[in-house]
């Protein structure tokens, strides 16, 4: 029989359905570093979606045999040291095809259209005592006509593409694969930072990834360029965006994922208070219905992996 254990059940907001073979499966809410080892003790699967699984907590669980990661990102789990086990990891991919693109334009059309600012207004009393009947104190913009640079051309960066082509927008991208999609135009980085009116990043974190967006490439955006990111905090230095933001070097930028989650009290982009800036707190991902996609896809590799035919494997 074996033992599941779902380190941090509180993070999936969904109904998990039993899988069908003989096991004993148990919840924790949360579960802090010094907790894992203990609570992993005797399981032959793992569940984790952001609880760390280092390699010194690994190799003392000989029971182990799977991993099963209810999110997209692994880097969260040292895959050497379960590749070096013969450990399955296995992720979800694709669970969140709609809430993900939606959030993207949300931040989007909030930031080109001033939401921020005009609700600031209103809720100030600043209509109530308008000389006419409405209020003109900030630009707005639409997003038929401009240029929408995607970094990143997996199942997200197409989706996000189409939505953004039936906004009228023009659609580039830069991917390390060749896209080879009607009306997408291929762009070197530099390019695409250069010519986009709004960057959307949409890759995961690596050595390679990391800090890919610095104080360089802000500086090519356009002045009225945004940056929407709603892939891996680590993507960006986000001391070079605050700065480039206080400065108002480029349009705006929103942000559902910082580096450290959940953010320390130091992190620069916590503190801002500018209409061009807008943060949410790592729910891009978590509609109902994607999180409810999310818990069945999760079971079904797990029960993939029992039957001897592993699916969405990364190991």
């Amino acid at each position: 029989m074996h033992k599941i254990v779902f380190l941090d059940r509180d993070s999936l907001i969904a109904t998990l359905r039993p899988p069908a073979f003989a096991h004993d499966w148990q919840d924790y809410p949360a579960t802090a570093p010094d907790q894992v080892l203990e609570r992993l003790r005797g399981a032959s699967i793992a569940v984790t979606n952001k609880v760390v699984l280092r390699a010194d907590v690994i190799d003392r669980l000989p029971d182990l045999k799977m991993v099963a990661v209810a999110a997209t990102g692994t880097d969260n789990v040292d895959l050497a040291a379960c590749r070096a086990r013969g450990i399955a990891v296995a992720n979800i991919r694709n669970y969140s095809l709609v809430s993900v693109p939606e959030h993207c334009f949300t931040l989007m059309l909030a930031l080109r259209r001033n939401l921020r600012a005009y609700v600031a207004d209103v809720e100030a009393g600043r209509w109530e005592h308008s000389n006419r009947f409405c209020l003109l104190d900030h630009p707005i913009g639409d997003l038929a006509g401009t240029r929408l640079g995607i970094v990143g051309f997996g199942a997200l960066g197409r989706r996000v593409a189409q939505i953004g082509q039936a906004f009228g927008m023009q659609v580039c991208t830069t991917s390390r694969s060749p896209v080879n999609e009607p009306g997408i135009t291929e762009l070197a980085l530099d390019e695409l930072l250069a010519t986009s009116d709004v960057i959307s990043l949409h890759l995961p974190l690596s050595q390679q990834t990391r800090h890919m967006i610095g104080a360089r490439e802000l500086g090519l955006m356009k002045p009225t360029g945004l940056l929407i990111n709603t892939a891996r905090g680590g993507l960006v230095d986000e001391a070079a965006l605050a700065e480039a933001l206080m400065r108002r070097t480029i349009g705006g930028a929103g942000f559902d994922v910082l580096s450290q989650e959940p953010p320390g009290p130091d992190n620069p982009l916590l503190g801002l208070r500018l209409p061009n800036f807008i943060l949410t707190p790592h729910v891009a991902w978590a509609s109902a219905g994607a999180m409810q996609t999310l818990a069945d896809m999760l079971v079904e590799n797990i029960e993939a992996w029992e039957s001897g035919r592993p699916t969405n494997v990364v190991l």
